[in-house]
Formats: C-alpha cells, sequence, structure tokens
C-alpha cells in the first residue's frame, strides 16, 4: 500500500472513531449554579413582582428559585388597621412565585418593628391584656398563613426576638403575652397550614453571645414540640464580619440541632460606617475584594450544602438596596451582585466560580 493511501485509510479511520465529548458549559445562573445544593433566592419589592421593574423581574426569573418579599407581608402592610386586611400587595407576590416556579417564602408574622400600634393598645390608647393580644395574633397568622395555604411554602414566624447579649428584647409581645409569644406564634402559623416550614430569623448569629441564646431558644421550642423546620441566619455582613470561620461554626451549631439552615437576607457592607465614599461608582480594587468576600462566604455555604436549604440575597441589585439609604440617607452601597445597570458584577462571577469548582471534586 501506497503511503498516500495508508494515509487516507488512517484518516477515514481517525474519522469515524467518535468524537471526545465537549465539556459542559458552566453554568451562567446563580439557581443552575447550586442546583442540587441549595436554592438560591432574593427580596423582592413590589415593582418587581408586580411587573413594573423589568430588567429587575428579568433577573429573578433568571437567577433564582426562591423569593422572599421585602414588605408585601409584614403587618402593617397587611393588616393596618383593625378588621381591615390588605391583600392586593400580597397576591400579587404569590401569583409572581407561582408563574415561575419558585419556592416562595413569608417574611413576616411577628416582628417588633413595622406592626401598627393598634395592634398593642385599646381604644383608649392602653395596653391590652394577654388574652386580647393572643387573640388578636391567632387572627392575624390564621388569616395570613390559611390564605397562602399551600402555596406559601416556608414561613419567617418571629423575627429578631433576641437582644445581642442572647437574653429577649423587650418588646410589646414579650411585655404582654410573656416569653411563651413565640412558641404560640409557631403553633398558630402550623395550626393555619400544617405542611408548611417555619423558621425563626435573625442577625448577628454569628455572635456568640447572642448565638448561645438562640440556640437555647430552639431547643426550648423543639423541647415543647414546636415545629420549627429551620433557623434563618440573616447575613447583613460586613467586608471583614463574620471570618468565614465564625460563618462555619454558626452553621454547624445549628444544624447540630437538627433544623435546617438558611442564609436569609445576604448583602455585604462595602462601605466605612456612615461615610459615603463612593457616590458614583465603586473602584475595581474594592470590586475585587467584595468578589474574594462572597466567594470565601460561598465555599462555608457550599461545604454546609447537607444543612443548608436557601441562600437569599435581600435584594436583586445595587439599585435596590437598603443599604443606599442606611444608616445615613443618601448613602450609595454596593451590597449585591448585580451593579445599578442591572449587569452582573466581578461578585458574580466568583460566586459562580466556587460552585464550579465544588462541582469538579
Amino acid at each position: 500500500m501506497s503511503s498516500r493511501i495508508l494515509s487516507l485509510a488512517l484518516l477515514a479511520a481517525a474519522c469515524a472513531q467518535p468524537l471526545a465529548p465537549k465539556a459542559a458549559p458552566a453554568p451562567r445562573t446563580l439557581r443552575a449554579a447550586f442546583d442540587g445544593a441549595f436554592l438560591v433566592g432574593a427580596a423582592l419589592n413590589a415593582a418587581q413582582f408586580s411587573g413594573r421593574d423589568t430588567l429587575g423581574g428579568a433577573i429573578v426569573t433568571a437567577q433564582f428559585n426562591a423569593i422572599t418579599p421585602e414588605n408585601a407581608l409584614k403587618w402593617a402592610s397587611l393588616h393596618p388597621r383593625p378588621g381591615g386586611y390588605d391583600f392586593a400587595a400580597a397576591n400579587q407576590y404569590v401569583a409572581f412565585g407561582e408563574r415561575h416556579g419558585m419556592f416562595i417564602v413569608g417574611h413576616t408574622l411577628v416582628w417588633h418593628n413595622q406592626t401598627p400600634p393598634w395592634v398593642f393598645q385599646d381604644s383608649s390608647g392602653n395596653p391590652v391584656s394577654r388574652d386580647t393580644l393572643l387573640a388578636r395574633l391567632r387572627d392575624h397568622i390564621h388569616t395570613v398563613v390559611g390564605r397562602y395555604r399551600g402555596r406559601i411554602k416556608g414561613w419567617d414566624v418571629v423575627n429578631e426576638a433576641l437582644n445581642e447579649d442572647g437574653t429577649l428584647r423587650s418588646t410589646p409581645w414579650l411585655g404582654i403575652i410573656g416569653e411563651d409569644y413565640i412558641a404560640q406564634a409557631f403553633r398558630f402559623a402550623h395550626e393555619a397550614d400544617p405542611a408548611a416550614e417555619l423558621y425563626y430569623n435573625d442577625y448577628s448569629l454569628e455572635n456568640a453571645p447572642k448565638r448561645r441564646g438562640a440556640l437555647e431558644l430552639v431547643r426550648r421550642l423543639r423541647e415543647q414540640g414546636i415545629p420549627i423546620a429551620g433557623v434563618g441566619l440573616q447575613g447583613h455582613d460586613r467586608m471583614d464580619w463574620p471570618t468565614p470561620a465564625q460563618q462555619d461554626t454558626t452553621i454547624a451549631a445549628f444544624a447540630a440541632l437538627g433544623v435546617h439552615v438558611m442564609i436569609t437576607e445576604l448583602d455585604i457592607d462595602v462601605l466605612p460606617p456612615d461615610q459615603n465614599p463612593y457616590p458614583d461608582s465603586l473602584p475595581d480594587s474594592l470590586q475585587a475584594a467584595l468578589a474574594r468576600r462572597y466567594a470565601a462566604l460561598f465555599a462555608v455555604y457550599r461545604r454546609h450544602a447537607d444543612a443548608i436549604t436557601r441562600v437569599t440575597f435581600w435584594g436583586v441589585s445595587d439599585r435596590d438596596s437598603w443599604l443606599n439609604n442606611w444608616p445615613v440617607r443618601g448613602r450609595t452601597n454596593y451590597p449585591l451582585l448585580f451593579d445599578r445597570q442591572h449587569r452582573p458584577k466581578p461578585a458574580f462571577n466568583a460566586v459562580i466560580e466556587v460552585a464550579r469548582h465544588a462541582a469538579e471534586r
């Protein structure tokens, strides 16, 4: 056989071999990147779930598979007057989640903020009795949770009930009902929807004293047979707090109690306290630092995928964040993965890379 004929034969044989499969492209959405690990969610404002903010809504439907309302299900929004419920915004929120196949979270049933004064007062402005407040609490929870029974899958039943030292915060709920107001709220929610997951939600649980108080609270509730399914770590973080080690310890501590753990209100404050140094844009060096910070946190979350069921950002893009006007008005912050033009930031790419590296191991 001539060399030319041999070469043609070898070429034909090579072409007959099946091509090696190409590597699958890395996922470019958060929900795909962490599929099988945990849900990835966002807190929505009314413009996003009503359709007025089309760009923000498009990010939500593309990137996330869980949603939380910023305000639509808080007492002041739903039940501003005795006997007067307004479900218009809440109905839109739930319908949005159902339309897009999202895990829908209810936030929040019991909180000391955004609760109208009438809840705690009689017609003369005096504090009501324990029995009266319990009846109002039961009516509110049964009405709200019952309305969305089987549709809202998880509820932040009690929000921010602890002081920084781990003791119960002094609120009208505690002062009028007593320490069992938390257990009562969980019982009412379970009566209204026995299939819904019920959560306790708070911030700064990475600090040891507050964490100890929360762990003890969860233990007591479980000993009483209260159906608490999980604990939300709010995740309003800074560039230097919590450390990855603090985050790791906190997640492990709650998981050891047998409850799910969620990161529920994640954002990272990149600015010095009470200052507004970057009103126009964030320097590239800080963009890179924010990306490293998010990557370090998500590496911890991914390692605890057996305990963590959901990571929810508190907002969709930087333009939506509550940190823009807190603690001083006019402050321009950059705490999320999408910028003010709804474009993914370097931090977005860093988070996706965490998922990719975990999948390759």
